[in-house]
C-alpha cells in the first residue's frame, strides 16, 4: 500500500504556534522531510519542529530545490526531489513534509505535491493548515488586516510599479510576500502614493531573530532575509 503525503504546516517561526494536529502528525509519522539549503545555514521548517521530533526514531530526508529559472534545470532537480519521496511513499511508509507558515499559501509543498502525484497517480496528499506568516506579523504589529467590509490583498511584491500602485489604490490592505529583492522599487512606490507612514516590515515574524521596521524609508538599499514581507495599512 502506497504511504501517505502530509504537507505540514509548522507556522511562521515560534516552535509554540504549531496545530496540534500538525504536532500529532509530527509524532505519527515514521519519515519527515524538509527544505534543505545546499551549503550554509540550518533549516528554518525543520529548527521549529526539533523539539517536537525525535531524530533518533525518524528518518529525516533534507530536500534541496532548485534556485533558477532555466527551464531544464528546474524540471531535472525537481523530478529528482520528488522521486527521493516517492521512494519512501512506494514502500508503503508515510512521509510528512514540514514547511514554515501553512503549505497551501505561497509553498514549496504546492508543487511538490503535484510532481509527487504525477509519480504516484493513487498517493493521497494531506495538506496540514498552519499559521501563516501574513496573520503572524498583523499580530506581531498589533494591525488588524481587516475589519467590517475592509478587503485585504495577500500578493508577491513585483517590479511592476503600476501593479503595485493598482494593487494598494484598490485594497485597504496590502500584505507584499517576497518583498526582500524589490524592496526599493517598492518603497519608491509607497512615497508616490504618500503611503510610506502606512507601511511596516517584518522578517522572521513570532521566531525568536523577528525583526520589525515601522520607518521602512529607512531601509532604503537594505539587504534582507528572504523570510520578508511589508504590511501596507491604509
Amino acid at each position: 500500500m502506497t504511504g501517505r503525503f502530509y504537507g505540514v504546516g509548522v507556522g511562521p517561526g515560534d516552535p509554540e504556534l504549531i496545530t496540534v494536529k500538525a504536532y500529532r502528525v509530527l509524532k505519527e509519522t515514521p519519515v519527515i522531510a524538509y527544505p534543505k539549503k545546499r551549503r550554509g545555514s540550518r533549516s528554518y521548517a525543520l529548527d521549529i519542529v526539533e523539539s517536537y521530533v525525535d531524530a533518533h526514531a525518524k528518518t529525516l530526508v533534507g530536500l534541496v530545490f532548485p534556485m533558477t529559472k532555466d527551464a531544464t534545470v528546474l524540471a531535472r532537480e525537481w523530478d529528482r526531489t520528488a522521486q527521493t519521496v516517492a521512494e519512501y511513499l512506494v514502500r508503503g511508509e508515510d512521509v510528512a513534509f514540514v514547511t514554515e507558515g501553512d503549505p497551501m499559501l505561497y509553498s514549496t509543498f504546492i508543487h511538490l505535491a503535484r510532481t509527487v502525484t504525477d509519480k504516484i497517480p493513487d498517493v493521497t496528499v494531506t495538506a496540514i493548515p498552519g499559521i501563516s506568516s501574513v496573520t503572524a506579523s498583523a499580530s506581531v504589529l498589533g494591525w488588524p488586516l481587516a475589519d467590517g467590509d475592509e478587503t485585504v490583498a495577500v500578493v508577491p511584491a513585483t517590479a511592476d510599479r503600476e501593479r503595485l500602485k493598482t494593487l494598494l489604490s484598490l485594497h485597504d490592505a496590502v500584505v507584499l510576500v517576497k518583498v526582500a529583492k524589490v524592496l526599493d522599487v517598492v518603497l519608491e512606490v509607497l512615497e508616490d502614493l504618500g503611503l510610506t507612514d502606512r507601511a511596516r516590515v517584518v522578517t522572521q515574524a513570532t521566531h525568536q531573530a523577528e525583526r520589525i521596521w515601522t520607518r521602512v524609508e529607512e531601509l532604503s538599499g537594505a539587504e534582507l532575509p528572504y523570510l520578508t514581507l511589508m504590511v501596507v495599512k491604509k
